[in-house]
């Protein structure tokens, strides 16, 4: 049993690792804001600190004496650049100076994205020994983040794990696929080039940060030398990386469908529709999932990554299937009447 705290628990994937950590017996300590939506956390005996990333003195109670830190709290839609970055590049910051400061550092394990390391080249799936080439602002922040990061590895024991797209149980950013197909029948697919695309169910990403914490290799202190190659550095995806047209048709037949329209839609729609929901995003002051930022990513081709180091390091193994995952989020959307 371990000491561990979760910031973003109120989250997403939040809400699948704290699952995943009370099932194993671990002492729970979620950091959350005040206006977090708790709900998912409510199932577990954790302990809640109030407190947020971006103030460093309300960090200090939630890390002082524990063992674990699983740094997920981040933002993944933004108005602007300068929003993105003061969570996922200062809070990072935060995070780790508030950790070094402890007379035992825990282990920091700091949850990033596949945009901080860019598209696929030439179709091939990005290995943690490849070249960072983030393309969005949301990238470019996560990237920040882990520079950040990787400044204190000479005080924290720190880990970086870089998840694809991530699906699942209480997932809003994912629901729109399940939506339209299960609705309408459509499924859009960004260009003509038939992108491909990693993926992996939260249920899986959570296993693999507990693994990362307890197994992982860290860090190196600045300047260190490497001669194993990337450390501290692991995607994680499931072996599946299907053409995103094929992913529609893989949700339609989880949701029992018999068929689904797929209509490929040409990189000047796409910016077009993005452009629209910029301007909403302004006007709302609150961001939409299509956005500028966002079709730099959609445009950008193939979105792949190797879980290959993971598997042969920490043992990592997804625990079912693509289309398993695909349908056990469908039948979550459907039992609590998303769909």
């Amino acid at each position: 049993m371990a000491k561990v705290l979760v910031t973003g628990a109120s989250g997403f994937i939040g809400a699948h690792l704290v699952a995943a950590l009370a099932a194993r017996g671990d002492e729970i300590t979620c950091l959350v804001r005040k206006s977090s939506r708790i709900g998912p956390l409510r199932r577990f005996d954790v302990r809640k600190v109030y407190g947020d990333v971006t103030d460093r003195d309300s960090l200090s109670a939630a890390i002082a004496g524990q063992q674990i830190v699983y740094h997920l709290a981040g933002y993944t839609q933004a108005l602007s650049a300068r929003q993105f970055f003061r969570v996922n590049r200062w809070g990072v910051a935060n995070v780790a100076q508030v950790c070094a400061g402890q007379t035992t550092p825990p282990v920091l394990v700091l949850v990033s994205s596949l945009a901080a390391a860019g598209p696929a080249v030439d179709g091939q799936p990005k290995t943690e020994a490849d070249r960072s080439m983030p393309i969005s602002h949301y990238g470019h922040s996560k990237r920040a983040g882990e520079r950040v990061a990787e400044a204190f590895a000479d005080r924290v024991p720190i880990t970086i794990v870089r998840p694809p797209i991530v699906l699942g149980e209480f997932d809003r950013m994912c629901f729109p696929l399940f939506r339209s197909i299960a609705r309408f029948g459509v499924h859009l697919a960004p260009g003509l080039a038939r992108p491909r695309f990693s993926l992996i169910h939260a249920d899986d990403l959570a296993e693999m940060l507990i693994l990362a914490a307890e197994r992982g290799t860290r860090l190196p202190a600045a300047g260190g030398s490497n001669p194993h190659g990337p450390r501290g550095y692991y995607f994680a995806a499931c072996e599946e990386s299907p053409f995103y047209s094929d992913l529609g048709r893989m949700v339609s037949k989880a949701l029992g469908r018999r068929w689904v329209m797929v209509i490929p839609t040409a990189s000047p729609v796409v910016w077009t529709v993005a452009m629209a929901g910029e301007i909403v995003s302004r006007v709302r002051r609150s961001p939409l999932f299509v956005n500028l930022d966002k079709a730099r990513e959609i445009t950008a081709g193939s979105w792949l990554c190797s879980a290959r180091a993971a598997a042969e390091q920490l043992g990592f193994t997804v625990g079912a299937p693509l289309f398993d995952r695909l349908r056990q989020t469908a039948d979550w959307y459907r039992r609590e009447k998303w769909l």
